[in-house]
């Protein structure tokens, strides 16, 4: 495997963490506290392409691969995960299955305006039923007249309620036995967006139930074959889990880098504290982990770059970095002492931002199924 990147993957990395520290950590802690969602940042990111990074260049994005679309992920997370998770989500589960499935048509007319980030774009699957048990999905979508009819309910969609919003892909039972994905614009009458959850991070982060009550959209708002949906949010969710993973390895890294500075400025009985055996020993285990979590991480977009079978390393990547998140944050709010559970500190953020890691995109607990799976078990 070679280990380097090549010189358009160090000017996206590069490019992407010197906005990272410019224009979006100034703005996190503030955002964070207001629960502000970050619409001059998404324009920003537009703007620079970060928004439609892995698309073609005919559909207004970057034609860039996964190895760099995990880079930019990671790079904003490293200081802040709302950020990043707006671009992830928009990206991988908003924006994907459109191009992946989307007709010709479809794709012309969505594409453009996602790939820009003037419009975002959420994508539907966890029900009150159906989160972990994904196949279990209670919404219905009947056709009648041309139209597909839909009744039903999810939960915590990100990027469904912003002034931007778009649409959303959902995923709705069209048969007894039969699962299709369905694209509804934010205009359906009869969807209703319902008021945004109060949660323990990503505050600046949009998250909505959703409900649909006789909502109406053309016949041809069906994403691919009639039937496929079960198929197609499982390969959504393998190349979304290399974002996750992207956010988990970020937020890691921004742990490490907020602990490592505190320790050097930190004074205690006449020397840094970085000086003591305690801190040095928290400070290698936080480095050497994240750096055997990045390679797991990249070799899971290698893998799918190259048209292979990634769905293992996608999940270990996934199940890897999330514990190291939650245990990185862990550990740089107590080299930070006091100073690190107090919100003007971003280790505060980060480690109110790291625990959903190991829950959202499939929990622990699936990615150990999937990974047993994998084993033959």
């Amino acid at each position: 495997m070679d280990f380097e990147l090549n010189d358009e993957q160090r000017l996206l990395r590069d490019t992407v963490r010197d906005f990272a520290r410019n224009e979006v950590a100034p703005r996190a802690e503030e955002q964070d506290r207001n629960k502000a969602f970050p619409y001059e940042l998404v324009e920003m990111m537009g703007g620079l392409g970060l928004m439609g990074i892995p698309f073609p260049a005919e559909y207004g994005g970057g034609g860039a691969d996964s190895l760099s679309y995990a880079l930019a992920v990671e790079e904003l997370a490293r200081v802040d995960s709302s950020t990043a998770i707006t671009m992830a989500a928009h990206t991988s589960l908003g924006t994907m299955p459109i191009y992946l499935w989307g007709s010709e048509e479809q794709r012309a007319d969505w594409l453009p305006s996602l790939c820009s980030g003037k419009r975002l774009a959420a994508f539907g699957l966890t029900e009150p039923e159906a989160g972990s048990d994904a196949g279990n999905v209670r919404t219905k979508a009947t056709l009648a007249d041309g139209e597909w009819v839909i009744d039903g309910a999810k939960q915590f969609i990100t990027n469904s309620g912003t002034e931007i919003s778009a649409c959303v892909t959902i995923t709705a039972r069209t048969g007894p036995d039969e699962v299709s994905n369905i694209i509804v614009p934010n205009d359906t009458p009869g969807y209703e967006v319902g008021e945004s959850y109060r949660k323990m991070g990503w505050h600046a982060s949009d998250t909505h139930p959703l409900s649909f009550d006789s909502a109406r959209v053309p016949e041809a708002n069906l994403l691919g074959p009639r039937g496929n949906g079960f198929k197609q949010f499982l390969q959504i969710l393998d190349g979304g889990r290399i974002g996750v993973a992207a956010m988990g390895l970020g937020l890691a890294q921004g742990c490490l880098d907020e602990a490592l500075a505190y320790a050097n400025e930190r004074h205690a009985f006449g020397q840094p504290i970085s000086r003591f055996q305690s801190i040095q020993a928290k400070l290698a285990d936080m480095a050497t982990e994240i750096e055997a979590a990045r390679l797991l991480t990249y070799k899971a977009a290698l893998l799918k770059d190259r048209g292979e079978s990634f769905t293992l390393t996608a999940a270990q990547a996934k199940l890897k970095t999330g514990r190291l998140a939650v245990r990185c944050a862990e550990e740089a709010v107590q080299i930070h002492g006091g100073y690190g559970y107090i919100e003007e500190y971003p280790v505060c953020r980060h480690y109110r931002d790291a625990k959903i890691l190991t829950i959202g995109e499939g929990t622990d607990e699936v990615q150990q199924m999937v990974i047993a799976r994998a084993l033959g078990c």
